[in-house]
């Protein structure tokens, strides 16, 4: 079944999942994009602070 993402939630709980199994670029990646689709700024950096790091973004 493939993995769908629709809201921030869903990224947020990847990411989880991401650090727990010890991919921690990709769940700062996953929280990144979960705070981007969070409408509340504080939300969003207490995301960003659950997943500490540099963004590891690449802009075109």
């Amino acid at each position: 079944m493939p993995l769908c993402f629709n809201t921030a939630a869903d990224y947020l709980e990847a990411a989880r999942e991401m650090a727990v199994s010890g991919r921690s670029a990709l769940a700062r990646l996953l929280a990144e994009e979960a705070a981007d689709r969070t409408s509340d700024r504080r939300e969003a950096a207490r995301i960003l602070r659950e997943f500490p790091g540099p963004s590891l973004r690449q802009e075109d």
